[in-house]
């Protein structure tokens, strides 16, 4: 796990510095920079979830990047999340085939059920909900992704209820 230090100063713990350590040993000399997206996806998943500022510039030192480079990464790709995130990331595909087969129709009743807007987190901080680009499932919409795994045929208030009474009941179990 990431320690974060008085100051908001970041530091990777011995586990994860061994991680990055590996991960950068996977390029060439001089090459390093190639191993940002993986040095990200690792930061974010110790954070909980997202990469804050000074996580980005940790990451820029221990490559020897400027951080701009690493902010246009980062604000590039949707799989980075740049503000505090739910304990679930529910990723609705909002793209044309998944809209016409209920995926904007999944979006409002998720926006309803939960009471946020898309982009917003629940009260409790246990869902976020984001609209977002093909997740390549058109076949199966409307779906969602929910950290790795693909939820299809989210077409009933019955099937979405389901869902999330299971990820409370997971979350539940947890703690």
């Amino acid at each position: 796990m990431l320690a974060v230090k008085t100051g908001k100063q970041i530091e990777f713990s011995a586990e994860a510095l061994e991680k990055a350590s590996q991960i950068i040993s996977r390029y060439p000399e001089g090459r390093q920079k190639s191993a940002l997206l993986p040095l990200l996806h690792l930061t974010q998943n110790e954070l909980g979830g997202y990469l804050s500022v000074e996580a980005m510039d940790y990451v820029a030192r221990m490559l020897h990047i400027q951080p701009i480079e690493v902010y246009e990464v980062a604000t590039f790709y949707s799989m980075f999340n740049l503000q505090p995130v739910g304990r679930y990331m529910l990723e609705v595909c909002h793209t044309g085939p998944c809209a016409i087969r209920k995926g904007e129709w999944l979006v409002k009743y998720l926006e309803e059920k939960l009471g946020i807007k898309s982009g917003g987190t629940t009260p409790d901080g246990l869902f976020t909900l984001k609209e977002v680009e093909c997740l390549a499932a058109c076949g199966y919409a409307p779906m969602m992704q929910i950290g790795e795994r693909y939820y299809e045929f989210l077409d009933t208030p019955e099937k979405v209820d389901q869902l999330l009474n299971e990820l409370r009941s997971k979350m539940a179990q947890s703690n």
